[in-house]
């Protein structure tokens, strides 16, 4: 397990992409992560308010799963958009069809938002 903030996004998904290749993970796995880490990090930044996301990554030997907390109590809800043009508002639904399982926990001081991948066989 690994627990850090950071500063950026980009930290994030550099850690992330580091203990996957040293795991020997598919590549196209990694990229399904990273993204749906991305998606997740800048939600906490956007619509959370969080200047440096505390991320968590977990990884056992066939199951991967990334939380990000920050300190709004407001649970996320994908979004239905009329306009298909918007510019955003599909984040949640990127992450679940990326992912094998995501979802939320209130928490003592905000939230967690995480997501699980399962290593291919």
């Amino acid at each position: 397990m690994r627990a850090f903030n950071s500063p950026d996004c980009s930290d994030a998904r550099n850690e992330l992409r580091a203990a996957l290749l040293a795991s020997h993970w598919q590549s196209d796995t990694i990229a399904d992560a990273e993204l749906a880490l991305h998606e997740l990090y800048v939600n906490a930044w956007k619509h959370a308010g969080s200047q440096a996301p505390r991320v968590i990554l977990i990884l056992r030997p066939r199951t991967l799963r990334v939380v990000v907390c920050d300190d709004s109590p407001t649970i996320p809800e994908p979004q239905v958009s009329a306009d298909p043009f918007a510019l955003s508002g599909r984040g949640l639904h990127l992450v679940h069809a990326l992912t094998h399982r995501f979802g939320a926990t209130p928490t003592k001081h905000g939230k967690s938002v995480w997501f699980e991948l399962d290593a291919a066989a």
